[in-house]
C-alpha cells in the first residue's frame, strides 16, 4: 500500500483559494465559490459511489470495484461521455467525513479497491479523505482515475495516498488536443504526469496483484481509439512505451461513442471506429513489445460504460471520529 501522509507534499485546503490545482492554473478563488475552470467551487461535488464492473479486468474483476464519480473535470472533450456531471454540475455536496466514509462502505460491499474517478480538482479533498479512511480500516487499494490532464507536482502530492493509476493518454498531438479538448498542452503534460505515477510505482515496489490478478498496486495506461486518427493514437502508444516500457498495462480502447453534439456537427466524430482502424492500434502496440494490453471485443459503440447518474451512494453519515485523523 501507499505510503504514509508525511511522504507528500503539503496539500490543503488553502490550495483553492487562489487555485492552480490543473493544468488550466485559473487562479479561481474557488474557497469564495467562485467556479474554476473544472465548474466547481471549493465544495465536494459527487454524483455516484457504487460498485462498477466495467474497468479492466485487474480493476473490476467479478466483484466489481467501488468507484467515486465526482463533479466536474479541468478538460473539455467534445464527445466527452459523462458530459452530465464533468460540464453539467450533477452532484451533490459532500465533506471529506463523508467521502471517507463511502470509502468504507465500498469496502463493505466487496469492492475490490476505491476507485476515484476524475478526482484532482479536489486533491487536498481527496487526500484527507484517503486518510481518514485508512485510519478507520480502509484496506483496498486507492486508484485514481484520471484524464492524464494533471499538473505533475499535484500527483506527487498524492502519490502516498494512490495505489493505481489509472490513467488516460488521449492525444499526442497539440493541434489535435487544442481542436477537441481546448488543451494544447495536453500531451507534454499528459506525458509528464505518467512519468511521476511510474516512477512512484516504481519507489513502491512495482507492478502487485493479488492471487486473483487484482491489482494491488501499478499503472494502466488507457488510449480511447477515435474514428480517423489512427496515427495520433499510434503515437500515443509511442510515448506511452518510450515513458514507461513494460511497467503499465495498456489499455485500447474501441468504445468510442459518438454524443448528441458530435452527431449533429457530423463529420469523422459523428460515427464509431472501425474494426479496421482498431486493428492498426493494436497491431502497434503489439510491435512496440507491450506484454499486458487490454482490448475490447466487438459491440463496444452499441453498449453503455456509462453509469446513471442518480446520486447513487452519495448521501450518508460522516466518518465517526474515531477514524479521524489530523486536518490536512
Amino acid at each position: 500500500m501507499a505510503g504514509e501522509k508525511g511522504d507528500a507534499p503539503e496539500l490543503g485546503r488553502e490550495a483553492y483559494g487562489r487555485c492552480e490545482l490543473c493544468p488550466r492554473r485559473c487562479g479561481a478563488a474557488r474557497l469564495e465559490g467562485r467556479p474554476g475552470m473544472c465548474g466547481m467551487t471549493s465544495t465536494l461535488m459527487v454524483a455516484r459511489s457504487a460498485l462498477h464492473f466495467w474497468e479492466e479486468p485487474p480493476i473490476s474483476g467479478e466483484a466489481g470495484s467501488g468507484a467515486v464519480f465526482f463533479s466536474g473535470c479541468p478538460l473539455r472533450c467534445v464527445f466527452c461521455q459523462n458530459h452530465e456531471i464533468s460540464s453539467g454540475g450533477f452532484g451533490l455536496p459532500v465533506t471529506a467525513p463523508r467521502l471517507a466514509e463511502m470509502m468504507i462502505e465500498l469496502q463493505a460491499q466487496g469492492a475490490l479497491n476505491v476507485n476515484l474517478v476524475t478526482p484532482l480538482h479536489f486533491a487536498p479533498h481527496v487526500r484527507e479523505a484517503v486518510l481518514l479512511a485508512r485510519g478507520a480500516g480502509l484496506e483496498v487499494p486507492v486508484v485514481c482515475n484520471t484524464s492524464g490532464y494533471e499538473l505533475p507536482e499535484v500527483v506527487r502530492a498524492l502519490a502516498d495516498v494512490v495505489d493505481v493509476w489509472l490513467t488516460d493518454f488521449k492525444y499526442a498531438s497539440p493541434a489535435l488536443a487544442a481542436e477537441l479538448a481546448r488543451a494544447r498542452d495536453y500531451p507534454s503534460l499528459a506525458a509528464a504526469s505518467l512519468a511521476v505515477m511510474v516512477d512512484a510505482v516504481r519507489a513502491a515496489g512495482g507492478r502487485a496483484c493479488a492471487p486473483d490478478g487484482a491489482m494491488r498496486r501499478g499503472v494502466v495506461v488507457r488510449h480511447l481509439v477515435l474514428p480517423e486518427h489512427v496515427d495520433d493514437s499510434c503515437a500515443v502508444l509511442d510515448r506511452v512505451w518510450d515513458i514507461a516500457g513494460n511497467d503499465v498495462d495498456l489499455s485500447v480502447m474501441n468504445q468510442y461513442t459518438p454524443n448528441e453534439a458530435c452527431r449533429r456537427a457530423g463529420g469523422a466524430l459523428a460515427r464509431g471506429v472501425t474494426d479496421e482502424e482498431y486493428e492498426l492500434v493494436l497491431c502497434h502496440a503489439d510491435d512496440l513489445g507491450f506484454e499486458r494490453i487490454w482490448w475490447q471485443e466487438g459491440g463496444t459503440v452499441s453498449e453503455s460504460f456509462v453509469p446513471a447518474f442518480d446520486a447513487t451512494g452519495v448521501e450518508g453519515p460522516e466518518l465517526g471520529a474515531a477514524g479521524a485523523a489530523p486536518e490536512v
